[in-house]
């Protein structure tokens, strides 16, 4: 996990996308238990409720789950969960964006298929 101390996105966001990337790429599986509120705190100097916050974000998502007295766990469905919501803010932000660039600086539709063929090609 990385922490950007002095940037625009408050830490406690910044603690439920860490998370939310560790569930997208299987470092917490479904079923397994995250690091809890006082680890995270600890390792990353982070204040303990301000982890909770960006943890209880990711309950009301419906990602994880906690267990009274042991822990915060990964629900089943969350990675792919996560994967749908990555997509629908990937073609609501990033493709829309790169297609008002496009018509920008005169690239056709067809142009811009090529590009997107060719790159992903590589």
């Amino acid at each position: 996990m990385q922490f950007d101390f002095s940037g625009d996105k408050p830490l406690f966001q910044q603690v439920a996308n860490q998370i939310s990337e560790g569930i997208l790429n299987n470092s917490y599986p479904e079923g397994t238990q995250i690091p809890s509120t006082t680890e995270i705190a600890k390792v990353y100097h982070l204040n303990p409720a301000t982890v909770l916050k960006g943890m209880n974000l990711l309950v009301a998502e419906h990602l994880i789950e906690k267990k009274r007295g042991l822990g915060m766990f990964v629900l089943p469905g969350a990675q792919e969960k996560i994967r749908q919501q990555r997509k629908e803010e990937f073609l609501n932000k990033e493709v829309s964006d790169l297609i008002i660039e496009a018509k920008k600086i005169g690239i056709s539709a067809e142009q811009l298929k090529e590009l997107i063929e060719r790159g992903y090609d590589e």
